[in-house]
C-alpha cells in the first residue's frame, strides 16, 4: 500500500495484557461490526454496541456504576443536570399532561416548566413541599408526573417521599426525584418507592468543579424501556472524557462526602450561636423544615446550607459580606473542593420577599472549618455593625 493509506489501514498493534487501575477512556462514535449481519442501531448497548451516542465503555462503565450505587434498573447519562430533568419530563409528559413540581425545585426545573414545557402544552403546578400526603387534593385526572426534590434548593425542606409515593402510587403516578443533595447513597430513593431519580453528578460525584453531566437512574424493566426510547430521541451524548473524571470522583465520594458532612454541620452549628442570624436552614439542624423526616429517612448530610440574616441590615450590608469573603468563592454551584457563597436576589418563595436579600447560601469545602470560620468572622465584623 501507498504509505498514505498506511496511514489508515495499518497493522501495528499495541501488545495486549495491560491492565490499570484507572478506566480507560475510550473514545469513538463509528462502531466496526464483525460482518453485515451483525449491523444494528439499537439505544441498548448490554450485549453489543452499534454507536458512539449511545455510549463507549466509558460511559458505560460510569452509568453501571451509578447505577449499582443507587440500586437502579439502569441509568441512563446526559450532558447536564438539566438535561436529565428535560429527559424525565419527556418521558413521562405529552400535550395536555399535568405534572407536580415543588416551589423549592432547583431553579432550572422551573424555569423548564413555565418556558419550554408550557409552550409544548404541558401545565407544570408548584406545590408546598411540605404538603405530604396531602399533596392528593392537587392530583388531577390528567396528573402524570410529580416530583420531588429533598432536601430543597436553597432553602432545604425536606419532603416526606414515602408519603407522597403512597398517594401517587395508589393513583398509577410516577414519582421522580433530584436526588443531588444526597448524592444519591444518602437517601436511598428506590428503598422509599421513588420511580427514577436523577442527580447532577456536576455536584458531588464530579468532586472538583470541573465537569457537567446529569444522570438519570429508573426503577426497573418498564422504566428502562420508556424512558430509555426518549433519552434515543433526544441525542444528548455525554463525553467520555467527563465521564473518566466522574469515575476518577467516585473513587474519593466516601472520604469527601465525610469530611464534607462534619465540616458543614460544625460551621452551621457556629452560626446558630450568632447574633446576626435569624435562621440556619441545614436539614442536620432542627430550625430546618423537615429536619424531622431528614432524621427518619438520610443516613448523613452534605456540604450545602443557607443562612437566613436579621433583616436589621441592609442588602448592601450583605452583598458586601458576602463580598468580603476571602475563602468563598462567588458562585452558583457547589458539591466541590472550594467553599462558595452565594444570594439569591430572584429567589421566588411566596411571603418571603427578604429571602432574596438576606439568604446567603454556603457551599464548604475541604479547607478545614476553622479558617472557614475565622474567614466569616472577618467578614461579619467588617460589613455587619
Amino acid at each position: 500500500m501507498h504509505w498514505r493509506s498506511k496511514l489508515i489501514h495499518h497493522q501495528a498493534q499495541a501488545p495486549e495484557g495491560f491492565r490499570s487501575l484507572t478506566p480507560p477512556v475510550y473514545r469513538g462514535s463509528t462502531v466496526l461490526f464483525n460482518c453485515q449481519a451483525n449491523v444494528c442501531n439499537d439505544w441498548k448497548t448490554e450485549s453489543s454496541y452499534s454507536y458512539g451516542l449511545y455510549g463507549t465503555p466509558t460511559v458505560l462503565e460510569l452509568a453501571a456504576r451509578i447505577a449499582e450505587l443507587e440500586g437502579a434498573r439502569h441509568t441512563f447519562l446526559l450532558p447536564s443536570g438539566q438535561a436529565a430533568i428535560l429527559l424525565i419530563y419527556l418521558a413521562f409528559c405529552q400535550s395536555g399532561s399535568h405534572a407536580l413540581v415543588p416551589l423549592n425545585a432547583y431553579g432550572p426545573n422551573r424555569e423548564l416548566a413555565a418556558g419550554l414545557l408550557k409552550g409544548l402544552g404541558i401545565d407544570v403546578e408548584p406545590y408546598d413541599p411540605l404538603l405530604g400526603a396531602n399533596i392528593e387534593s392537587l392530583i388531577r385526572p390528567n396528573t402524570s408526573l410529580i416530583w420531588c426534590e429533598s432536601p430543597g434548593s436553597v432553602t432545604f425542606e425536606v419532603q416526606d417521599v414515602p408519603a407522597i409515593v403512597r398517594v401517587a402510587h395508589a393513583k398509577n403516578i410516577p414519582v421522580a426525584l433530584d436526588n443531588s443533595w444526597a448524592s444519591g447513597v444518602l437517601f436511598d430513593a428506590f428503598a422509599h418507592g421513588v420511580d427514577v431519580s436523577m442527580q447532577a453528578l456536576t455536584k458531588y460525584v464530579g468532586g472538583h468543579s470541573d465537569l457537567l453531566l446529569g444522570s438519570v437512574s429508573v426503577a426497573n424493566e418498564e422504566l428502562y424501556e420508556r424512558v430509555g426510547k426518549i433519552w434515543r430521541q433526544m441525542g444528548q451524548a455525554v463525553s467520555p472524557d467527563e465521564c473518566s473524571l466522574a469515575l476518577r470522583g467516585l473513587q474519593t465520594l466516601g472520604v469527601r462526602l465525610e469530611k464534607l458532612e462534619k465540616s458543614a454541620i460544625e460551621i452551621a452549628e457556629w452560626f446558630t450561636k450568632r447574633d446576626e442570624v435569624e435562621s440556619v436552614f441545614h436539614p442536620a439542624l432542627p430550625s430546618c423544615p423537615g429536619h424531622d423526616i431528614w432524621k427518619r429517612d438520610f443516613t448523613g448530610s452534605s456540604s450545602v446550607f443557607s443562612v437566613l440574616f436579621k433583616s436589621q441590615y441592609s442588602a448592601e450590608q450583605l452583598c458586601a459580606f458576602v463580598d468580603a469573603l476571602k475563602l468563598f468563592g462567588i458562585g452558583l454551584s457547589w458539591g466541590g473542593v472550594q467553599s462558595l457563597a452565594v444570594i439569591f436576589p430572584k429567589l421566588d418563595r411566596p411571603g418571603k420577599d427578604h429571602y432574596r436579600t438576606h439568604l446567603v447560601r454556603f457551599n464548604i469545602g475541604l479547607e478545614e472549618p476553622i479558617d472557614l470560620i475565622e474567614d466569616i468572622t472577618a467578614a461579619i465584623s467588617q460589613c455587619l455593625k
